[in-house]
């Protein structure tokens, strides 16, 4: 049986194992080294700076997915320089420049740091993950639904996220939740949600 519920700090463990198996390259076999490198740029940081903003969902009582985001993502980039980046930079020194495993390019993006997508109409931004157990079930989407609302409640005007033009099934998904595109870019495309009126 499945569930959505709010995220609880025991959760933190089973988010990282959920970033680090729905990743396309782990999805083909590629492991890491390093498992957390992944979860502490696209999971950790959410939950523990804005934990009411995450939702994970349950298939009997095992966490098997999340969605969880920011209020205004520009704000949430300066935090994660200032909080958040430069103990992980101490942990996880550059790599050698001709290193180029997926281990390197995982770091050189903790030392890069969140992009900040400056969009004033869709300040908050979210990210969904789901493991397959809870695939092709219409999870993804009352979680979604239940995220948006959220918003909503606390008076956020707009949303946007990122999905790689290669992933057809996603862009789908938002399409059909009413995502409109904001920006395109070489391999992926900045996708827009307008809460509370008619998008334009």
């Amino acid at each position: 049986m499945f569930n959505i519920r709010p995220y609880h700090p025991s959760d933190l463990t089973a988010l990282y194992r959920i970033c680090y198996r729905t990743n396309p390259n782990v999805r083909d076999g590629l492991e890491y080294r390093d498992p957390d490198l992944l979860g502490h740029m696209y999971a950790a940081p959410y939950v523990v700076f804005e934990p009411d903003l995450c939702f994970v969902l349950t298939h009997s009582g095992a966490p098997c997915g999340y969605v969880l985001g920011t209020r205004d993502s520009a704000a949430f980039a300066r935090r994660c320089e200032a909080e958040w980046f430069l103990p992980l930079r101490e942990r996880y020194p550059l790599p050698d420049p001709q290193d180029s495993s997926r281990e390197a390019a995982a770091i050189r993006l903790i030392h890069q740091g969140h992009r900040t997508l400056e969009y004033p109409r869709h300040p908050a931004e979210l990210h969904i993950d789901l493991l397959p157990i809870a695939q092709g079930q219409g999870q993804g989407q009352k979680m979604m639904i239940m995220f948006l609302n959220r918003l909503r409640e606390i008076e956020i005007p707009g949303v946007h996220l990122g999905v790689g033009k290669a992933n057809t099934g996603a862009v789908r998904f938002y399409e059909r939740l009413g995502f409109k595109v904001l920006q395109e870019h070489e391999l992926w495309w900045a996708y827009g949600l307008r809460l509370g009126e008619t998008e334009s």
